[in-house]
């Protein structure tokens, strides 16, 4: 039996109080960061690859279907606004496509078929990185995608947790997180999906720090898609040039962001 679909530590769940069930959750939740540390090496290694294939014109892809695939997309649209990237430089697709983001599409996650198909519409090309992401490490739709895209001498790699998977066999840099059976007997979108979406903030965040999208510790490459985020932006340009908040801002707005107004700045 797969560690995911193992039984809960917990059982008579219907009968505990709601502070029971949620110290209980909370004390699982918490060993997750943990098995996550001990594949730190795994997740440097795939980070690495990535950023050498990127810095070359390469892009990002997650697939995953239901919770993993969700998470995927999730990772991939926060990209842009966090980085200033385009929307195409990190991309995550979902097994049933956009509608199974808010709907389970049923049977879609079993096409073995579809995810290729699915990354060539996507404009798949040498260079790309695919990211099987699937909790169980089974699922069909996923393994199909890394196992073509591995054919065709693109970088793949995995987030699963499972150890020993199809999904972990089928690629070059598996990542694979084993946090034990869940609250809810195989509900994975609990500790699973926490895990793989620790992992996923590893993998973008790194990526994008090594591409120069961050000075310091700022998004500098953000987009100012909000009152908020101009205002951070303009206390970015402040705390780094020591400029009078007027004289930010105009620089700011002139530029668009943070990062082109300091390099105008240091002219």
């Amino acid at each position: 039996m797969r560690t995911t679909e193992s039984s809960s530590n917990y059982d008579n769940l219907e009968s505990m109080e709601v502070a029971e069930l949620i110290a209980n959750i909370n004390k699982e939740d918490m060993t997750v960061p943990m098995a996550v540390q001990q594949v730190l090496p795994a997740i440097e290694g795939l980070i690495k690859e990535i950023v050498v294939r990127m810095k070359n014109g390469g892009r990002l892809f997650y697939i995953g279907a239901g919770t993993s695939g969700r998470l995927g997309i999730l990772d991939a649209s926060e990209c842009p606004p966090t980085y200033g990237v385009s929307h195409d430089m990190v991309i995550g697709l979902i097994a049933g496509g956009d509608l199974a983001i808010r709907k389970a599409v049923e049977n879609a996650e079993d096409d073995a078929e579809q995810a290729w198909q699915d990354l060539k519409a996507n404009g798949i090309k040498e260079g790309d990185t695919v990211i099987g992401i699937a909790a169980s490490g089974s699922t069909p739709y996923v393994i199909g995608g890394v196992e073509k895209a591995r054919e065709e001498g693109l970088l793949t790699g995995c987030i699963t947790c499972n150890a020993g998977s199809p999904l972990a066999e089928a690629v070059q840099y598996p990542i694979e997180v084993v946090v034990g059976p869940e609250f809810v007997t195989g509900s994975t979108r609990m500790k699973a999906g926490t895990a793989q979406k620790l992992v996923l903030n590893m993998i973008s965040t790194a990526v994008m720090i090594k591409l120069g999208k961050v000075k310091g510790n700022k998004m500098v490459n953000m987009q100012l898609s909000n009152h908020k985020l101009v205002e951070r932006g303009v206390g970015m340009i402040m705390d780094a040039t020591g400029l009078e908040e007027k004289v930010a801002r105009e620089k700011l707005l002139q530029f668009g962001s943070v990062s082109e107004a300091l390099k105008d700045l240091e002219k």
